[in-house]
């Protein structure tokens, strides 16, 4: 059974559409990876699959009751703000009551690498530690489903790959996780599948290996790229920037 579908998921802001019929389904197992340019509408899919914002077209999570909703998907949106001076452990425990002691608290903290700041003032982090906090609280909601935009924005290249390995780690669990992501090296090398969204529309869904081609990349991003298959998985570094048709 997926844990999320959606069939032409369409959002109009005046006469254009920011999202266009996009229709796609999340299995247990996956990690996803929705790619594409600034403004393509990868937040607004992930928003209105959510039933954040109105849409035409069907969303299976939309669909549920506001109390069921939390609890078959964990959200983390790109804006990211923490406005109390509360403990990392105390903000991360919202997910569960406020039960510092929560398995699932102590676990999202382990993985965010975060139990040596669990009493600190959470608003006393730099930009980078506060945003792995946010990531611990959505993964302490321990949900079956997980969607994230730009969750890698602003971390540390090490923390990049822990949080790939992490929702990696929670799709080999048998959950599953969509994250709209910018660095095309990280969704090749950790994601199980990809999502390509260009002018609101899905253009490409299948493996990492099968959906970045120079074609696509040069259409789609307006660049060059070095493709290299290797024994740790596909490596994409982008070179050049391409003049757009």
């Amino acid at each position: 059974m997926n844990l999320l579908t959606v069939q032409d998921l369409t959002v109009r802001r005046g006469s254009r559409a920011t999202l266009d019929q996009a229709s796609c389904s999340i299995a247990p197992g996956e990690f996803v990876g929705l790619i594409g340019p600034n403004g393509a509408g990868k937040s607004t899919l992930l928003r209105a699959a959510l039933g954040l914002i109105p849409a035409a077209g069907r969303s299976s999570l939309a669909r549920l009751s506001p109390a069921a909703r939390p609890k078959a998907a964990a959200w983390l949106p790109q804006a990211r703000e923490i406005a109390w001076p509360v403990s990392v452990a105390h903000l991360v425990s919202l997910a569960q009551n406020e039960n510092q002691n929560a398995p699932e608290v102590i676990a999202a903290l382990n993985r965010m690498d975060l139990m040596a700041y669990a009493q600190r003032p959470a608003t006393g982090l730099s930009g980078g530690e506060q945003a792995r906090v946010l990531i611990a609280r959505a993964l302490a909601q321990d949900t079956p489903l997980l969607l994230a935009d730009e969750p890698t924005a602003g971390l540390d290249p090490a923390h990049q790959i822990g949080t790939m390995q992490t929702f990696a780690t929670l799709a080999s669990e048998g959950r599953g996780v969509i994250a709209s992501l910018h660095d095309l090296g990280l969704a090749a090398r950790h994601c199980t599948r990809l999502i390509v969204i260009s002018e609101g529309r899905i253009v490409a869904d299948g493996a990492p290996r099968d959906v970045l081609t120079e074609t696509l990349l040069a259409e789609v991003f307006a660049i060059r790229c070095l493709l290299s298959d290797t024994p740790e998985g596909l490596v994409v570094q982008p070179l050049a920037q391409l003049s757009k048709p």
